[in-house]
């Protein structure tokens, strides 16, 4: 029997000299993180808006961390195929998605996908977010945003709207517009949005929801009227533009946003060093100018912070998905 004892206690001390040296590693790793290049996989085609942002991120990450952090494009499916192969990388901090609204409206819009958001990922931080631009052809008899309302209800399914495809940020701020305002605005759905925009400046679509940097040389060279812009305050770009909740739709906001996340169970500790050096970087002033000039405003959060906002844009979209028709589809 006390050979048993002996033999346990020996074992016990082994499992506790295991955990303990566990233990050490584990902080041993996230106090040097970052060790070796860090990947950040955008899971959009090369140019867009959130290759163009990761990029600039990544070389003062890289400068902020002494360590290399890379961007590497992974697009297809809707953003499904680099989203999916993050999901499935090593937690440890050297695989991060650069993220979307895509992301949290496609938790409603897509059936199937082979990951979860809020169960695969771990919110880590925010970068920026960027307002549209809801412009109207010069010919439809509406200067304002209350005019066009009202034109609108007066005509139920009389006007219609175009995008760059159903579940995309500008297509979802339509259908937002439609439930908040009360009226009904017909979808017209293009494969791109350059298409979209073709089809309102040539009057064949009457409105669309844009990009703010896209569209703003054209509003102001009178080929298409600017109604409002879709964020909380006015945009420094088009300053004498009210948003759509300043002209006459309380609460309205659909801009496109982006951060990171990380695959889930990577240490809260590693979490909260990228999440320190990501605000350290977005403050800088150089990268706040050269933002304001496109019209990004660099956002900070907790972790914490970041995924409650997460949770509650997943809700938000949703509700829209639902009230628009639009449905899950199978990926």
């Amino acid at each position: 029997m006390n050979a048993r004892r002996r033999a346990l206690a020996v074992l016990s001390g082994l499992a506790g000299t295991a955990l303990l040296a566990l233990s050490m590693v584990s902080g041993a790793t996230a106090q040097d993180y970052p060790a070796r290049p860090v990947r950040l996989v955008v899971p959009f085609g090369a140019g867009g808006p959130a290759d163009v942002f990761a990029r600039v991120l990544a070389q003062h990450l890289s400068d902020a961390t002494k360590q290399s952090f890379v961007v590497e494009n992974r697009p297809g499916a809707g953003s499904i195929i680099g989203t999916d192969m993050v999901a499935k990388s090593a937690p440890d901090g050297y695989t991060l998605l650069v993220m979307s609204n895509t992301h949290t409206t496609n938790e409603s819009l897509i059936a199937n996908k082979p990951f979860e958001l809020m169960r695969d990922f771990v919110a880590v931080a925010p970068i920026n977010s960027s307002d549209l631009l809801m412009v109207v052809h010069p010919s439809v008899p509406a200067k304002t945003l209350p005019e066009f309302v009202a034109l609108a209800k007066a005509q139920p399914g009389g006007l219609n709207y175009a995008s760059s495809g159903p579940g995309t940020p500008y297509h979802m701020a339509g259908e937002l517009f439609k439930a908040m305002s009360g009226t009904t605005i017909v979808h017209v759905p293009h494969k791109a949005s350059g298409e979209a925009r073709n089809a309102v400046m040539g009057g064949h679509v009457q409105m669309m929801f844009d990009a703010i940097t896209t569209m703003r040389t054209t509003a102001e060279g009178g080929q298409v009227r600017a109604l409002a812009t879709t964020g909380t305050k006015r945009s420094a770009l088009m300053a004498d533009v009210p948003t759509v909740a300043e002209a006459g739709v309380p609460g309205y906001e659909a801009t496109i946003w982006l951060g990171i996340m990380a695959p889930a169970g990577t240490p809260a500790a590693i979490v909260d060093r990228l999440n320190a050096a990501v605000r350290e970087v977005i403050a800088r002033p150089e990268i706040r100018e050269a933002w304001s000039r496109q019209g990004a405003v660099p956002m900070e959060m907790s972790p914490k912070d970041f995924d409650a906002f997460l949770r509650a844009d997943i809700d938000k979209w949703a509700n829209i998905v639902r009230i628009s028709g639009a449905g899950a589809k199978s990926q």
